[in-house]
């Protein structure tokens, strides 16, 4: 337990983190209660054990500070989230048959998914929902087949159609990976067909409502600094939040009067209003004063161990304060494709060409001749839109 006794005291009030561990002392399954376990070898140090306790909170906590300081290795919270959830769902499932199949899917479908994803890129709240959303509805399909006098094996078209038929787009959306792996692995006829997803299109900002929101962060200082960046990286570079909780302050690259934002190939230009109000908020950034943040090289870190902020969350402060992520994103992006070639767009924001060049069909731009591949530097004078300095 030393790795943590020195994260713990490491930061600049070691005294909140030592209280952490004393809070609720008599109350069962306490943190350090849990760290008596520990040193005593009653509780294995192993991610699975952590996944068996309660309370889960005090339990999730004291797993991501064993992580931050070495102690445990490290893996993707979200995961250590839905395998604490797992077993918990699968308890509550009586039928033999229905409990192997869930087991089945869940390990051999949405566990490596996961992992897979974690391993590419990161997992959000929203993909850990999902994924969970995924195992209910699909626990909620066999109660209704046998409902049906049906079972997964003796399904039909009829019966497929009919759930589909029954259900919200949601609620199809979240069943179909589980018909297709068990048309995949022989446990429903594979003749039957899935019905394809509607993919449904949220309208964009305008143009003015773009600058609008622009200009009032730039200049709101009532509003949270954390905010204010975070809604312009958004309206500026069109980002989706899952990648602007990624940036570090490695990405912001500042020499002299010129600052860049390191999103793709080559780096953004920061107009000068924006890098005053990125700058500053960097000398002063939220969140830093934790046992698990004190050395953080995340923009926005978050309040728990090692983590950035979680992009859900700030989804929502955003939209408190008047900023929709999702239709800011869309005017942001049918902008630079407005007035730059998509390829160019593409590599510079992160996007994938065939991305940009969609969008651009669709917002009608006219720059669909020019080639993808490799842009070295951004057009001269290129800023990401027209944003006077006054």
């Amino acid at each position: 337990m030393t790795p943590l006794l020195t994260l713990l005291v490491a930061t600049e009030e070691p005294r909140s983190g030592l209280a952490w561990l004393a809070m609720r002392r008599n109350h069962p399954g306490n943190a350090s209660q849990m760290l008596r376990r520990l040193g005593l070898g009653e509780l294995p140090l192993t991610h699975d054990a952590f996944h068996e306790l309660q309370p889960w909170r005090a339990a999730a906590h004291l797993e991501e500070l064993l992580m931050a300081s070495g102690a445990l290795p490290a893996v993707d919270k979200y995961i250590c989230s839905f395998q604490r959830w797992l077993p918990g769902h699968l308890a509550d499932i009586a039928d033999p048959e229905h409990l192997k199949t869930i087991k089945l899917f869940a390990t051999w479908h949405v566990l490596p998914r996961l992992r897979e994803r974690a391993d590419r890129s990161h997992i959000t709240p929203s993909i850990r929902r999902f994924a969970a959303e995924q195992i209910k509805y699909a626990t909620t399909f066999l109660r209704w087949l046998s409902a049906r006098d049906a079972t997964l094996s003796s399904c039909g078209q009829l019966d497929i159609d009919a759930w589909f038929a029954e259900n919200t787009e949601h609620g199809r959306t979240c069943l179909r990976a589980f018909l297709n792996w068990a048309r995949r692995s022989r446990r429903c006829p594979r003749s039957l067909s899935v019905p394809t997803m509607k993919i449904s299109k949220r309208p964009a900002l305008s143009e003015d409502e773009r600058l609008s929101a622009l200009g009032r962060l730039l200049s709101d200082t009532d509003t949270p600094m954390r905010l204010r960046v975070a809604g312009v990286i958004v309206l500026l570079y069109a980002q989706p939040l899952t990648r602007v909780v990624q940036l570090t302050v490695d990405d912001v690259l500042h020499d002299g009067e010129t600052t860049l934002l390191q999103f793709g190939e080559p780096a953004s230009p920061v107009p000068a209003p924006v890098a005053t109000l990125l700058l500053a908020y960097i000398a002063d950034r939220d969140n830093m004063n934790t046992a698990t943040n004190q050395a953080s090289r995340w923009l926005f870190p978050g309040r728990r161990a090692g983590r950035p902020a979680r992009p859900d969350h700030l989804s929502s402060r955003l939209r408190e304060i008047g900023i929709p992520v999702a239709a800011a994103r869309g005017a942001a992006i049918r902008q630079q494709l407005l007035e730059l070639p998509a390829a160019v767009v593409a590599d510079a924001l992160g996007y994938h060409d065939k991305t940009t060049s969609r969008l651009l069909r669709e917002s009608g731009g006219t720059w669909s001749r020019y080639a993808a591949g490799d842009h070295l530097r951004s057009p001269s004078g290129w800023t990401p839109c027209p944003l006077t300095d006054g």
